[in-house]
């Protein structure tokens, strides 16, 4: 039952899954420390150390939590992992006196950690292969959709729709290809390896044994061991795995943050899903908000601040461990991960009913594209035999004339500018200039961009379903 009285995360409740919030309870946890325990003691049992009958009770056992009598316990012994494991051998009978046998607790905890971090990583793996494929969808649809890009929040050129949120699909890639390099490469537990990592435990009850041992209780849980290690596993793998969350985070800042601008009235072409009976504002009903975007950008924002504390946690562990990192990672680790999931399943939940509005996209695109086409005119005259830089500064100053022009609420006339301006007569007639301005596509190989980041995207994240757009420009 829930106690209104107290303070609650909000990660508790509001942000992220359910899947992910069990993950990171309290019984899983303590359910993971069982199975390093029972993991450990299935490899002492091949090596004549636990009885078939002992394990067969730790293992019955292993799944009885009794988290309020464990706190119970704590409270008075002031140590989490002990008070659990008197839990736990009490319910062994006598099989418990062999559980723990040569461990310390970051055998057991760290190990449980990994798998943890191991199955939190899988679940944003996921979320981010939906948002790959609802990126895919607008990728597709939109791929011939010409919009004129802004750099420096400027009218640039024109690129398509879809070959903008291409570019957020390969940010979100890179981050994918990033956590399997962390999966395959660097998400191994501590092993069992005693007090300072060195085996002496272990070692003191299997001598060289003691290696197969450990080879046997990891292949157990399912996970690699460090071949080194101090009390814990090297605790820049946490700095690793938070900052490659960080990145997920940055991407998918990126694109909410562009949406909030591309949003604003002032430019208009495309918008978050607005409920029926939504709420904009207590004092403005007309309010459209991009509350969903923002809440991304808010997020993402704190994500983006957890990497520091690991990286504190790993530069000043001192010598063979030190106890200040554990306070902080309790709430650093399941935090990264319940924020960064927030974050995925709102984008997929922004991008599967986004708003185009594909008259703002024409009105803006027919206003500014007429510059772009400045550029393809200044090489032609250049291929004529005209000066780079002279052509340039010409194309500027009437440039300049046409966006005053426009400021003071007429068209943009930059093509009759070009056309009449006798300097560059010298190189094309008059209907070849406005023929730069009429009928050009200046997009480049956007479209065919488009068709190998799907490709990308259903080899990664499964088929983007969704029909290629028919639009061929305006």
């Amino acid at each position: 039952m829930e106690n209104f009285a107290n303070y609650e995360s909000v990660f508790s409740w509001r942000y992220g899954s359910n899947e992910m919030r069990e993950l990171f309870s309290e019984e899983k946890t303590r359910k993971l420390w069982r199975k390093c325990w029972a993991a450990l003691a299935k490899a002492q049992k091949d090596e004549g150390l636990v009885s078939a009958e002992e394990l067969k009770e730790i293992e019955k056992n292993a799944e009885k939590i009794d988290v309020e009598k464990a706190r119970r316990i704590e409270k008075e012994i002031k140590h989490d992992l002990m008070a659990e494991l008197k839990v736990f051998s009490e319910q062994c009978g006598k099989a418990g006196g062999k559980l723990h046998f040569g461990a310390t607790s970051m055998d057991i905890e760290d190990n449980a950690e990994m798998l943890k971090i191991r199955e939190a990583v899988a679940i944003v793996k996921e979320k981010a292969k939906g948002v790959l494929k609802a990126y895919g969808k607008i990728i597709r649809k939109y791929e011939k959709t010409e919009i004129m890009a802004l750099t420096h929040l400027q009218p640039a050129e024109p690129t398509t729709l879809g070959y903008r949120f291409a570019n957020y699909a390969q940010d979100l890639l890179i981050d994918l290809k990033n956590l399997e390099m962390l999966e395959n490469e660097i998400l191994k537990g501590k092993g069992f390896k005693g007090a300072v990592g060195t085996s002496a435990s272990y070692e003191a009850l299997l001598g060289e044994q003691a290696k197969g041992m450990e080879r046997k209780a990891m292949e157990n849980l399912g996970i690699d061991a460090f071949e080194v290690s101090t009390q814990t596993y090297p605790r820049k793998v946490d700095y690793l795995i938070l900052s490659a969350l960080a990145s997920v985070a940055a991407s998918l800042h990126k694109f909410a943050f562009d949406l909030r601008i591309l949003q604003s009235p002032y430019l208009g072409e495309l918008s978050e899903p607005f409920a029926e009976k939504q709420v904009g504002s207590s004092a403005m009903p007309f309010k459209r908000n991009p509350v969903k975007a923002e809440r991304i950008c808010s997020l993402a924002r704190l994500v983006s601040a957890l990497p520091q504390v690991a990286w504190n946690n790993t530069a000043n562990s001192l010598l063979e461990r030190t106890l200040d990192d554990s306070a902080n990672r309790r709430i650093i680790i399941p935090e990264a991960f319940l924020a960064v999931e927030e974050c995925l399943i709102l984008a997929e939940k922004i991008i599967e009913g986004l708003q185009v509005d594909e008259r703002k996209i024409r009105e803006n695109y027919e206003r500014f594209s007429p510059f772009a086409m400045s550029e393809a005119l200044l090489m032609e005259c250049v291929r004529k035999g005209a000066s780079r830089q002279e052509m340039h500064e010409i194309l500027r100053e009437n440039s300049m004339k046409a966006w005053k022009n426009l400021q003071e609420g007429n068209g943009n006339n930059v093509s009759e500018l070009c056309a009449n301006d006798k300097r560059l007569r010298k190189y094309l007639g008059e209907r070849e200039i406005l023929a730069f301005f009429k009928g050009k596509r200046h997009i480049g190989n956007a479209v065919e961009k488009c068709g190998k980041m799907n490709s990308e995207i259903e080899k990664t994240a499964g088929h983007p379903k969704g029909k290629a757009g028919k639009t061929e420009g305006f």
